[in-house]
């Protein structure tokens, strides 16, 4: 049985998502929409570069949702790799007035970032992003936006259902969201430390505490909500042997999602324009391992891919 979404959390997330973007962003947007033309269903923009407001230092996270994979590209391999393991991961940089704007952007069908963000998907690569703020820069109808906003409300939901389990009986949605974030960046290459992922709450609090009191009403667990002097609090009432399965999940979601990353990297060695440099920056961001190519690894990308996965391994990238 699906539950419905309360209107306060689509409200919020109609809110959030609709926030003007800088000039840059938009130029990045316009180009995906000259590129891939009618596959383009919608464009979603998230991240540090929307935290921040600044598109000027770092990359700038887009997503590109598409109808399917065989119309976005002409490369059937592309379209392959698409749908076996998605998204596939391209970089783009255009020059804008006086400056470079750059952006990594993901391709994925609207169809798979629906499931994506439910819980019919186990893993929290889309939902644990995805329940975070976001911006909807370009959807091609009022039905395609209606459909985007209904699955980052689905995200919220499924996030919040997925790491309640882990909670203590008594919490704030600091709390929640801190557990929430830390589980799903210890779920892939990511090496934030907790404290960092704290700050991402911090960039919105009142959107955050207004989102927690909103979803929490389509959670399936006991969760009352406690108004204090000191702002809300939650009790919940959940089944110890909920609590273990859902712990043996999370065990689950870091093994699978470490593979996942590496799989996901290795496609960027045939998708990513500069692969080997996308990759390197990546591991060494988010997992503090450096890496270095030699030139028989820059030539044998499969050779590379075998190497890295124990390189990380025998250097603790695997966190």
């Amino acid at each position: 049985m699906i539950v419905p979404i309360p209107q306060l959390l689509t409200t919020l997330i109609d809110q959030e998502s609709s926030r003007p973007t800088s000039p840059g962003v938009r130029a990045l947007a316009d180009e995906l929409l000259n590129r891939y033309g009618d596959a383009a269903q919608a464009i979603l923009f998230y991240g540090s570069c929307l935290r921040t407001g600044d598109d000027s230092d770092g990359i700038v996270d887009l997503y590109l949702l598409v109808d399917s994979y065989r119309t976005a590209y002409r490369s059937r391999r592309q379209a392959f790799t698409n749908k076996l393991l998605p998204p596939n991961v391209f970089y783009l940089e255009l020059p804008v007035r006086d400056r470079v704007v750059r952006t990594k952007y993901a391709v994925l069908t609207l169809k798979d970032f629906q499931r994506g963000t439910s819980l019919q998907w186990f893993h929290s690569y889309l939902w644990g992003r995805f329940a975070q703020p976001v911006g909807l820069i370009y959807a091609r109808d009022s039905q395609v936006a209606s459909q985007v906003r209904a699955a980052l409300a689905r995200a919220v939901i499924t996030f919040m259902t997925r790491v309640l389990p882990q909670m203590t009986q008594h919490f704030t949605a600091r709390d929640l969201w801190r557990q929430g974030l830390l589980l799903s960046y210890r779920a892939e290459l990511r090496s934030e430390r907790p404290q960092n992922l704290v700050h991402l709450f911090d960039h919105a609090v009142d959107y955050y505490e207004q989102l927690t009191r909103a979803a929490m009403a389509a959670v399936p667990f006991a969760v009352a909500i406690v108004d204090r002097d000191d702002g809300f609090h939650y009790q919940a009432d959940i089944p110890a042997q909920i609590r273990k399965r859902n712990r043996l999940a999370w065990g689950l979601r870091n093994i699978q999602g470490k593979m996942l990353s590496i799989l996901r990297l290795s496609k960027a060695f045939f998708t990513f324009e500069g692969g080997l440099e996308y990759i390197q920056w990546k591991i060494e961001r988010h997992s503090g391992v450096q890496i270095e190519w030699t030139p028989r690894l820059r030539k044998h990308s499969l050779l590379a891919v075998v190497v890295l996965g124990w390189r990380l391994y025998r250097r603790g990238g695997f966190r």
